[in-house]
């Protein structure tokens, strides 16, 4: 009776030795063989080919905004090349009527001179008065500046209507060499863009779908090959396209303030922070409508001109008569100051163009970034070199228990990768432990956090 009650005993604890295991079995999955991981390495293998085949696709979008960028670019290269003629040609009219009106005057040039050289100091005198009294500081500079100027302007200038010329002269330079700038600047983005499609180009060209595989021959390595980089377009670390451009807030605006007969001058009352005026106004006709505030002045004390109706002298100019002709009263004054306005229109015309175009290539180049960020990284895959093992390679699957504190609910373990991912090095993933690596989806996670990791380090996305 003994005896068959300890035999009895010794079966149930096999019994319950079986149940344990395959409970334990049901609970817990082994870790992969080396199959399981070539398994897992050929299906995050096919995730990120798709995932470069997406980033090709979108690069190729990258480029058609940047071709319908340039279909604008040479539009406005259009518009700027024919205003520029017109302002050119307007320029140098008003230079033949200037000297038209110089070589009628030079019969009682003695007689111009001396009421010229009393005609200065009053200017001077009456534009420093009126700005002491309406402005802070500054009167000194601004009686020094207007006397260097005057020193420089021709009698007869002082009545003509409209912009000296040396002054549109003056903004024809900058001009050019703003224009210089945003082409330079426009060739760096294009450039750029050029580089990234162009090595996307390659890679797309050694992808092959089906089965995936991975193969970029030795030619594209980064010892011979020959394409530029991004990062030698730009200074190191590439910032972006949009780094290039930033609209140009009052550009030439306010450039023709000393004389201000095409511009509204009243609109110009720069306010502080705060929303106060910053400048107090300074009325320069005081019996008209002009007016300028004290920094415009300090800046450009040529507006003090506007004083001539102040001062006899300088009134006595206007109406100087030349051996029986008024070179100020009869048609070449008109024809010049015609040809005055005629400049100053296509100069400010030619100005609105450029901030058109910069403000235009500031939105584009803003786009331009949203692809690169989330496409651009393909483009660095053409520095790599051959790879043996394919572009994701699960090396080990290493499962591991979470740290269990008091009062909570224990975790399930989590999963620990050891991978590489085309020539990067090893890099060490760890999967939450609701997705066991026996699930599809695991590998999916593994290779995309894997994708994440290698954007943040490529060149593009710096």
């Amino acid at each position: 009776m003994l005896m068959m009650m300890m035999m009895m005993k010794k079966k149930g604890l096999k019994s319950l030795t079986v149940v344990a295991l395959l409970l334990a079995a049901a609970n817990c999955i082994l870790p992969p063989s080396r199959e399981d991981l070539n398994q897992l390495s050929l299906q995050g293998e096919k995730y990120v080919a798709k995932q470069v085949e997406n980033a090709v696709n979108g690069v190729k979008e990258m480029k058609s905004v940047m071709e319908k960028s340039s279909e604008d670019h040479k539009k406005f290269l259009d518009a700027l090349e024919k205003t520029k003629q017109q302002k050119d040609e307007a320029l140098r009219t008003a230079q033949e009527m200037e000297t038209k009106l110089e070589q009628e005057e030079e019969v009682c040039n003695e007689t111009m001179k001396t009421l010229w050289e009393e005609c200065k100091p009053c200017l001077k005198n009456t534009c420093v008065k009126y700005y002491s009294r309406t402005c802070s500081s500054g009167s000194g500079l601004v009686g020094r500046q207007l006397e260097d100027v005057l020193n420089r302007t021709s009698p007869f200038s002082i009545w003509i209507n409209g912009e000296k010329i040396d002054v549109l002269e003056q903004e024809d330079r900058r001009q050019n060499k703003e224009f210089k700038n945003l082409e330079e600047k426009y060739t760096v983005m294009a450039d750029g863009v050029d580089s990234i499609f162009s090595d996307s180009m390659k890679v797309a060209d050694h992808v092959h779908y089906s089965p995936p595989s991975f193969f970029l021959p030795s030619f594209l390595s980064p010892f011979t090959r020959r394409s530029r980089s991004v990062r030698s377009l730009f200074h190191d670390p590439f910032q972006g396209f949009q780094s290039l451009f930033s609209p140009m807030v009052g550009m030439g605006k306010n450039f023709f303030g000393s004389m201000d007969s095409m511009m509204d001058m009243d609109t110009d009352t720069a306010s502080n922070e705060d929303g106060s005026m910053k400048e107090d106004v300074m009325i320069t006709q005081p019996f008209g409508t002009g007016r300028m505030t004290c920094r415009e002045i300090r800046r450009n004390s040529a507006g003090c001109i506007k004083f001539r109706d102040e001062c006899q002298k300088c009134k006595d100019i206007q109406h100087l008569d030349c051996s029986g002709r008024k070179p100020l009263e009869g048609p070449l004054k008109e024809d010049l100051e015609e040809a005055l306005a005629m400049a100053e229109r296509f100069t400010q015309q030619y100005n609105s163009l450029l901030r058109r175009f910069e403000e235009q290539m500031f939105n584009t180049s803003s786009i331009l970034d949203l692809f690169n960020r989330q496409f651009g990284w393909v483009s660095s895959l053409a520095n790599n070199t051959d790879s043996q093992d394919g572009i994701f390679h699960v090396q080990t699957v290493v499962g591991r228990d979470s740290e269990e504190k008091a009062d909570e609910e224990k975790k399930p373990r989590e999963t620990d990768v050891s991978l590489q991912l085309f020539d990067s090095p090893t890099m060490n993933i760890s999967v939450r432990g609701d997705i066991p690596w026996t699930d599809p989806k695991f590998s999916e996670v593994v290779a995309q956090e894997a994708l994440d990791r290698y954007k943040g380090t490529a060149v593009l996305v710096k």
